[in-house]
C-alpha cells in the first residue's frame, strides 16, 4: 500500500488559523485531497477487457462529494493519537460503498434522479445496465480492498475481520439496504415517528457510525472510547439525514447540485413532513449537542470531530 503521510489534526488546525469555519474548510479540503488521491490509487483504471465499467465507477466516485465518511474514519483514528493514513484502505472502501448506494438510489426503479452533485446521474451517462453493474462492482471492490494483503501488514487480521463484519452489517439487511426498502415502501403512507426514525437509523446513520467506529477500532480504542465515539457517530448520522430532509425544502438547487422538493413530490416520509421545519431543525441541533457531549472526555485531537458535527447542521449541500 502506498503510504500517504499527514500531520495530526491539531497541528493542521494550528497552521490554518483561529477562525473555526476557516479551519474546518481547510481541514476538509486537505483530507478530501488525501482521500481522492488514495481512491485514484486503489480504484482500477479504465483499461482491461471492459473499460466501460471502470469509466462508469470512476465517473461517480470522482463526481464530487465531501468524503464525510472516510474523513470521519480518519479523524476518529487521529482522535486516539494514530496517523489517519493508516485507515485509508478502509476509509476508501467506505466511500466506495457510499457511492455504490448513490448510483443505485438514483436509478429509475428507485428515486429516478437525473442529477447528482450537479452532474447527470450515472445511468443517464452509461445506461441503467452498466450503472447497476458499476454499483455492484464498487461494493465488491470495497471488500476486496479491505481484505488485501498489503492492508493486513498495517492492521491486524482480527481488527480487519471485525471492521468488515461491522461494515457489511451497516450496509446490508440490517443497515443501509434495510432502511432503503422501508423508505421505498413507506412512500405515500401514513408513517409513525418510530418508523421514520428507523428509516434514518438504518439508511444513513448506520454507515456514518461504522465509519467512526472503524477508525476507532484501527486506532485501538478501548471499550469506553469506542462507546463514546459510537454515540457521537450515531447522533451526527441522524442529524445528517434530518438536515438532508430540510435542505430538500430550503436548499439552493445550484449549491445542492440537484432538484429540491423531490421528497414531497415522491411522497417520501421526512422529519419536516412529520413534525415541521422548525421542530426538525431543533431536533438536529439537539442531536449535535448530544454528539459534542459524547466527545467531552477527549482532548484537542477530537477538535475535527467537533467541528464536523457543527458543520453537519450548518451545511448548504
Amino acid at each position: 500500500m502506498r503510504k500517504v503521510l499527514i500531520a495530526g489534526p491539531f497541528q493542521e488546525m494550528e497552521m490554518m488559523g483561529s477562525r473555526p469555519e476557516v479551519s474546518l474548510k481547510k481541514y476538509l479540503e486537505a483530507k478530501k485531497e488525501i482521500v481522492d488521491e488514495a481512491l485514484d490509487h486503489f480504484l482500477p483504471g479504465v483499461g482491461g477487457i471492459s473499460p466501460e465499467i471502470f469509466k462508469s465507477a470512476r465517473y461517480s466516485v470522482f463526481a464530487g462529494g465531501k468524503r464525510i465518511r472516510p474523513i470521519l474514519c480518519m479523524a476518529a483514528a487521529e482522535t486516539l493519537g494514530q496517523d489517519g493514513a493508516m485507515t485509508l484502505p478502509v476509509a476508501c472502501a467506505l466511500e466506495m460503498i457510499h457511492t455504490y448506494s448513490l448510483i443505485h438510489d438514483d436509478l429509475p426503479a428507485m428515486d429516478d434522479d437525473d442529477y447528482r452533485r450537479g452532474m447527470p446521474t450515472n445511468h443517464k451517462i452509461f445506461g441503467e445496465d452498466v450503472a447497476i453493474l458499476a454499483g455492484d462492482a464498487l461494493l465488491t471492490e470495497a471488500f476486496h480492498l479491505m481484505s488485501g494483503s498489503d492492508l493486513v501488514k498495517e492492521i491486524s487480521p482480527e481488527k480487519l475481520l471485525r471492521i468488515m463484519h461491522e461494515i457489511s452489517k451497516a450496509s446490508g439487511f440490517f443497515g443501509m439496504i434495510g432502511g432503503q426498502v422501508i423508505d421505498l415502501k413507506s412512500e405515500g403512507q401514513d408513517v409513525t415517528m418510530e418508523t421514520l426514525h428507523r428509516i434514518h437509523t438504518l439508511k444513513t446513520e448506520a454507515l456514518i457510525t461504522v465509519s467512526v467506529r472503524s477508525g476507532a477500532i484501527i486506532a485501538g480504542a478501548d471499550d469506553r472510547e469506542l462507546q463514546k465515539l459510537s454515540h457521537y457517530g450515531s447522533k451526527i448520522g441522524l442529524a445528517f439525514q434530518i438536515t438532508d430532509d430540510i435542505l430538500d425544502i430550503e436548499g439552493d438547487q445550484e449549491i445542492l447540485g440537484k432538484d429540491t422538493g423531490s421528497d414531497k413530490e415522491k411522497k417520501k416520509v421526512t422529519y419536516p413532513g412529520l413534525i415541521g421545519i422548525e421542530s426538525s431543525k431543533e431536533t438536529a441541533t439537539g442531536l449535535i449537542e448530544e454528539a459534542l457531549t459524547a466527545l467531552a472526555s477527549f482532548d484537542e485531537r477530537a477538535e475535527p470531530l467537533r467541528m464536523i458535527a457543527k458543520f453537519i447542521v450548518a451545511r448548504k449541500s
